[in-house]
């Protein structure tokens, strides 16, 4: 291959250890689904009941979740996102979920999911209104955490919309970490907080990771390629601020996999589940799983890909090489191993070939004296013992990518 303008990152600053908040939770990156990427705000149920964001859409997911699978790849939470909420609050000034469209209630809800040996997440917003217009959580923090906690929620997305003065979002934000933590109940805390601050200054990471167990920076992921390239870029861009901070209890979140919709080819999804795990991102599927294609499936539950997502070392991965449309990313892994990402950006023509070596790969050291490379993706292949002095040739379809794991071979002498 020609390395022309390569570019390399140093790994040092990179790997420097995280302490996130302090809750027990999401050691390792939530997995689960979230309704918003491809639901929306779709709350015309009389036109589109099997659509609209109802009580029935939730515990049919759960359904699926439990009986294709998903359940048993790790895939533990069912997640609502906005537009859920009654736009009045009640007497007591607590939060209630639209009478027409979940007339059962939130905690009937949660009673229906945790009995499928699931999990159930909410949405809110640190602001006066959610960004769809519904009741925001300011001024009503301890009364919102205390009621999630009181129907059973074991996450909150918290957005940040209409925040009147964007000063106050940390501290909104963390208002909101210690109502929660003070209704003794587990509940993850997906916050956006830097999202939301970067439109104005660097955010405050060692505040943010202190608080919440994942938090967006950039913006909504759409179905379409260059909004995941768009994601992948902005996060090389800022990965020196951003993989020191992530680790067990704390990640930064990439947003939604839309692996299964419309938008993405099978190169592309392949690409999406590749890259999120091996930046140690949350795992949350905003797709229709009552009716997804078995290819997406397949790859959505991959249990080498999952593996490398959940590893418990807990180290985020980051782009180490660019060079000549090819990017190389690769995340450090429990027992000394290392995941290997090749993603072939140039759009045109046919697969490409790239040679991981010592040169391509300067952690291609851990493979002396030998190592085990095995390929994940495109395909499951053994590609066998190697040593330091190895060329290792991968092709890689246009916008997709060959994911890898290294095991090193420990010497006996």
């Amino acid at each position: 291959m020609r390395v022309s303008n390569i570019v390399f990152v140093g790994l040092v600053s990179l790997l420097l250890p995280a302490l996130a908040l302090d809750n027990g939770l999401a050691l390792t990156p939530t997995m689960g689904w979230l309704h918003w990427e491809r639901f929306m705000c779709n709350i015309d149920c009389v036109a589109d009941p099997q659509n609209c964001i109802r009580e029935e859409l939730f515990m049919e997911m759960a359904d699926v979740m439990v009986k294709e699978g998903w359940k048993e790849a790790g895939y533990e939470f069912v997640c609502i996102d906005d537009c859920w909420p009654s736009h009045e609050r009640d007497a007591q000034g607590r939060l209630q979920a639209d009478p027409k469209r979940f007339p059962s209630g939130i905690k009937k809800l949660a009673d229906y999911v945790h009995a499928k040996g699931l999990k159930l997440g909410v949405y809110a917003d640190v602001g006066k209104n959610t960004c769809a217009g519904y009741p925001g959580s300011l001024g009503y923090y301890d009364i919102d955490a205390k009621t999630f906690a009181d129907w059973g929620v074991d996450l909150l997305k918290f957005d940040g919309c209409f925040m009147p003065d964007w000063h106050q979002l940390g501290e909104g934000y963390m208002n909101m970490s210690r109502a929660l933590n003070q209704t003794g109940r587990s509940i993850v805390y997906s916050c956006e907080w830097p999202l939301y601050e970067w439109q104005h200054q660097q955010p405050d990471y060692e505040a943010i990771r202190k608080t919440c167990n994942h938090w967006r920076n950039y913006g909504d992921v759409y179905d379409q390629w260059t909004s995941v390239t768009g994601i992948l870029d902005w996060t090389a861009d800022h990965q020196k601020i951003l993989v020191p901070v992530a680790g067990p209890g704390g990640w930064n979140d990439p947003d939604m996999l839309i692996i299964g919709n419309f938008g993405l080819s099978h190169d592309q999804q392949q690409t999406q589940m590749a890259l999120w795990a091996i930046m140690a991102a949350p795992l949350l599927m905003s797709n229709d799983l009552r009716n997804i294609c078995p290819k997406a499936k397949e790859l959505l539950q991959n249990k080498y890909i999952i593996a490398i997502n959940q590893d418990p070392l807990g180290k985020q991965g980051y782009r180490t090489l660019k060079a000549d449309s090819f990017e190389v990313w690769e995340r450090p892994l429990s027992g000394n191993r290392l995941a290997v990402a090749v993603m072939n950006r140039q759009e045109i023509g046919g697969p490409r070939r790239f040679t991981i070596s010592v040169a391509t790969l300067p952690s291609w050291q851990l493979c002396n004296p030998k190592c085990n490379v095995t390929q994940i993706l495109p395909m499951y292949q053994e590609m066998g013992v190697q040593n330091l002095l190895s060329n290792v040739m991968v092709q890689v379809n246009p916008t997709g990518t060959t994911l890898l794991t290294v095991n090193p071979i420990k010497s006996y002498t």
